[in-house]
């Protein structure tokens, strides 16, 4: 059934001066709105600049027909996808590393005693080594004079153009230049899909997991590509104990992402990739909130 939304509104300049509105209908596509979502709409509708304060009054929800598309829809809006596993006590992300402790530093009964009464806070504390969960790792993971996550520019692991290219685990564990071919990858963040995810804090995770050979990591770096991620244990092989496609592309200055996740929910192309870290001085690895941003569809 189409919904309509009924309200008031009153919209303050944070330069002085308002503009109130009384009995406001218009279409949207579920069952209810927000009152930020119907107050942004209506400041961009009118084209309002310097809008501070917004009130929405009396909203009301009702049953009639639409006489245009819906403010709420959602083409054309841009899309997030979470791309990062969730990092909690115990998690073990890399057999032989110990798990993180999340815990209390003050805890919500104990901080009542500093505060007014109804007044309480949490303060965590974080035990854990920096490989843990997804994460990223910059040149100074590998190399002592390799830039730290302090040094790294912000564009370089922000709103990446990226693609998308998928290798079945099922079919192969060694990723090779040859599966690298016909992709437009120069100066983007190429994040493989393995499917691998689908094993997370498991036993079957840490071992014969999908990686890179060190010729698909030396074609890479020749297609100057910008950042590499994949849903794997690791980005290497870790039968042994060398680790060329770390060596090659952090020697590169070319970032690396691991243990994503979700990649599967993602097009070919057409996103733009995260991986954004603390500003840490002398740390090489560090967890991310990693993320695809899906372009709007007009």
């Amino acid at each position: 059934m189409d919904k309509r939304v009924k309200f008031d509104f009153e919209l303050y300049f944070t330069n002085g001066g308002s503009i109130k509105g009384e009995d406001f209908r218009l279409d949207i596509a579920g069952d209810d709105i927000s009152d930020k979502e119907l107050a942004d709409y209506i400041i961009k509708d009118l084209r309002l600049l310097m809008v501070g304060r917004a009130i929405i009054l009396n909203k009301e929800i009702l049953v009639e027909p639409h006489k245009r598309k819906p403010i709420d829809q959602s083409k054309g809006k841009e899309l997030l996808v979470d791309l990062s596993h969730t990092i909690e006590n115990g998690l073990v992300t890399y057999k032989g590393l110990p798990a993180p402790i999340i815990c209390d530093y003050l805890s919500r009964a104990d901080s009542k005693q500093y505060y007014a009464e109804g007044t309480e806070f949490q303060i965590g504390k974080i035990e854990m080594v920096t490989n843990t969960g997804t994460y990223i790792d910059c040149p100074f993971h590998r190399y002592e004079t390799g830039k730290d996550l302090s040094e790294v520019e912000l564009e370089a692991f922000t709103d990446l153009e990226a693609v998308v290219i998928r290798v079945p685990h099922s079919q192969t564990l060694e990723i090779t230049e040859e599966h690298l071919l016909s992709y437009e990858i120069r100066n983007r963040a190429v994040l493989i899909h393995t499917g691998w995810d689908a094993h997370w804090n498991t036993e079957k995770y840490y071992e014969n997991h999908p990686y890179l050979t060190e010729g698909a990591a030396q074609y890479l770096k020749d297609c100057s590509v910008k950042l590499v991620g994949i849903d794997s244990h690791n980005i290497d092989c870790t039968a042994g104990k060398t680790r060329p496609v770390h060596s090659i592309l952090l020697g590169a200055e070319i970032l690396i992402v691991e243990h994503l996740c979700n990649l599967n929910l993602l097009p070919e192309d057409g996103f733009t990739f995260s991986a954004i870290p603390p500003k840490f001085k002398g740390a090489g690895t560090f967890p991310v909130r990693a993320m695809a941003k899906l372009k709007k569809i007009n």
